[in-house]
């Protein structure tokens, strides 16, 4: 089962903007097609995907496993800790063995490296659903949520407030793809990968500040965005982050600073009372079960993107003969 014309998806560095917008209007379709009840749409029929899950997971779990199964695909699950990634079998082998019986590998882990070994041995695309280091189909459904709304432009400014985590360095990653205003609100001490910040910013793209005054930040945002301020593996800092991060709790004292139209994300889960309360997050400026909604179908116009691309290509030729047509007509 191994792709003649393999494509992972890792970061944002195989994408340029028009292929994001390329995606997202492909998950537009995808989402409209579910809504209608699929018409028999399984772009992945015969097609299996391995999802080895190291961390735990709700929403990427699900997203993915639901998202093959409506694509006409299956899944295999398999628990990282079971299969012992890089202990009981090296990662290397682990992808060459995985590409015989597969058609693509999605993958939930810690070290970043890991995923990057798995993508180097594979024959067949390789999908990151989390590292350490970076979280990019999130933030795939975190801007395709604003396009979709009509929010996204270029001087977007999107405020991200709290940790610079794996969630922080992939709205960074997308900051050197699509033109946008991207502010990381952290205390000292919690800032993002120096190699993509540095990497982002030589891009000229997007204006990317780091600024340590949560509310200095937050003024005249489009959008505040938030994570849990103690990741998986962080536990034992608990007591030391709370204290650090107290001041960067979005609440409506922060929300009144942005701007009057702003609206309010979190890539969830969500510790309420902590970097969001309640009422913000249950307000009407919130759109965090829209973007949770949105993993599903973005997901599913990746993989069928990276594993059915003749299928993928011929939406978009498709789409440009009709928005060509209606030009003439106009």
């Amino acid at each position: 089962m191994q792709a003649t014309d393999k494509r992972d998806f890792l970061g944002f560095e195989p994408l340029d903007a028009s292929k994001i917008i390329e995606l997202f209007d492909y998950s537009l379709f995808i989402k409209k097609a579910r809504r209608e009840g699929g018409n028999g749409f399984r772009p992945l029929e015969g097609k299996t995907v391995a999802m080895i899950f190291n961390k735990p997971s709700l929403r990427t779990r699900v997203s993915f496993e639901l998202g093959i199964h409506e694509l006409g695909g299956y899944s295999i699950n398999l628990d990282g800790k079971s299969i012992g990634v890089g202990s009981r079998e090296s990662v290397e082998d682990i992808g060459l063995l995985l590409s015989r019986y597969n058609d693509a590998i999605v993958a939930r882990l810690h070290e970043h490296s890991v995923i990057e070994g798995l993508a180097g041995s594979a024959s067949i695309p390789v999908v990151n659903a989390l590292t350490d280091l970076s979280h990019p189909c999130q933030i795939l459904a975190d801007a395709f949520t604003l396009y979709e709304k009509g929010l996204w432009k270029a001087g977007i400014k999107v405020v991200f407030v709290g940790d610079g985590n794996n969630v922080a360095n992939s709205w960074i990653e997308l900051a050197g793809i699509l033109p946008f205003h991207f502010v990381l609100a952290c205390p000292e001490g919690y800032t993002p990968d120096a190699g993509l910040l540095e990497a982002a910013r030589k891009k000229g793209i997007s204006t990317i500040e780091i600024i340590h005054d949560p509310m200095a930040a937050a003024k005249d945002a489009d959008v505040l965005y938030t994570d849990v301020w103690t990741s998986m593996g962080q536990e034992e800092e608990q007591k030391e982050r709370l204290k650090a991060f107290a001041p960067f709790q979005i609440n409506s004292r922060m929300l009144a600073v942005a701007k009057p139209s702003a609206v309010v994300m979190h890539c969830m889960p969500a510790h309420r009372g902590e970097e969001i309360t309640a009422e913000v997050m249950d307000g009407p400026q919130a759109i965090i079960i829209d973007e949770a909604e949105n993993r599903l179908h973005v997901q599913k116009a990746l993989l069928v993107k990276l594993l059915n691309h003749d299928e993928y290509r011929k939406f978009h030729l498709t789409h440009r003969l009709q928005n060509a047509a209606k030009n003439i007509k106009a």
